[in-house]
């Protein structure tokens, strides 16, 4: 019998400091294989006008990525 795995989960809830910065917890760097100098795009999807989902994407996998995995998925998840 397959077993499903899960495509996307909440891996961390973080806080936005004065500056506007982030911190990405060191396990899901360590995770997600993110290195000093790497590259992440900022993609934002808008809902009536206002964006309400904001994804990251290493940038050297960012190919079709948006529009092939994350467009469908959220097309759902926006409904």
């Amino acid at each position: 019998m397959a077993t499903k795995r899960e495509c996307c989960k909440i891996d961390a809830v973080v806080n936005i400091d004065t500056k506007g910065q982030i911190v990405l917890p060191k396990d899901l760097r360590e995770r997600a294989k993110l290195k000093p100098n790497d590259k992440l795009a900022v993609i934002g999807f808008e809902r009536d006008g206002e964006i309400c989902c904001i994804v990251m994407v290493k940038a050297e996998h960012l190919g079709g990525t948006v529009k092939n995995m994350l467009g469908p998925m959220l097309t759902e998840a926006l409904k």
